[in-house]
């Protein structure tokens, strides 16, 4: 495997950077280093995907740069904004108006419609909806006849639209996605998936997925690799119509688990 390059290039505009970042959970002897001095740029308009073995320190470091967990040192960035330099409130506002998030779970509201659903970050900040780009976003996910059914008249895959909807109806600089296609059949997976890609290609919208599925990983422009709380490699800009991309990410997270369970035994 090649050495790790996790900074961007000078001349690309970075949307989220991570600068020796460490997150330890529990003191003394029971101590766990979920991240050990993560330094990383992700590029805006790109498609990055984190992958590693579990407890490598992918989920920690999504959600320590989607503000949602506060690393023990170092500095996150979104844009030009230092996170740690943000009370609650601003942080809060941070948030909502620059972060989008895509969950495994849905985290849809059961009673509102998919309409709702995907206002609901609009609503809760006072702000209107611009309404050309949500009919641009509704009907890139071919949502537009499921707008007026709630949740449990939806199928998982339909859920998962609504919820990339509503991280994109706000224009946010950034989307985290934790797993959006974990829940879903591959077919359903692959249609989030391509929403995922067009929002980058054709809306210039960065988004960064936590993923364990080398074929998820594959529509990526650029796949990053933890192991032990430390980005260990990365693939950048592959190229995704190349049938062996899935086998070559696959080999480098054999490679990692492999890794771990020696040090496991040792």
């Amino acid at each position: 495997m090649t050495d790790a390059s996790p900074l961007a290039p000078a001349a690309t505009p970075v949307a989220a950077r991570a600068i020796d970042l460490r997150k330890t959970y529990g003191a003394g002897d029971s101590a766990v280093r979920a991240l050990d001095g993560v330094s990383i740029d992700l590029a805006a308009r790109e498609f990055t995907a984190i992958m590693g073995p579990s407890g490598s320190g992918k989920s920690t470091l999504m959600h320590c740069l989607a503000a949602l967990d506060t690393p023990t040192s170092g500095q996150v960035l979104i844009g030009d904004t230092d996170l740690s330099r943000l009370r609650d409130k601003a942080l809060t506002a941070l948030r909502r108006d620059q972060i989008g998030f895509v969950f495994q779970a849905f985290n849809l509201i059961p009673t509102l419609t998919a309409r709702e659903n995907i206002l609901l970050p609009l609503s809760l900040a006072g702000r209107k909806p611009d309404a050309a780009w949500f009919d641009t976003v509704v009907d890139t996910v071919g949502l537009r006849d499921r707008l007026g059914h709630r949740p449990a008249e939806m199928s998982g895959g339909q859920q998962q639209r609504v919820a990339c909807a509503r991280a994109l109806v706000s224009k946010p600089s950034i989307v985290f996605a934790d797993e959006p296609t974990g829940n879903l059949d591959s077919t359903s997976g692959a249609e989030v998936l391509t929403f995922l890609r067009r929002s980058v290609d054709e809306f210039d919208q960065t988004v960064v997925m936590v993923t364990h599925d080398p074929v998820a990983a594959s529509y990526c422009d650029r796949v990053v690799f933890l192991a032990d709380g430390r980005v260990v490699d990365e693939i950048r800009d592959p190229d995704r119509d190349q049938p062996s991309l899935v086998a070559q990410i696959t080999e480098h997270i054999t490679q990692l688990h492999a890794a771990a369970a020696a040090r496991g035994q040792a």
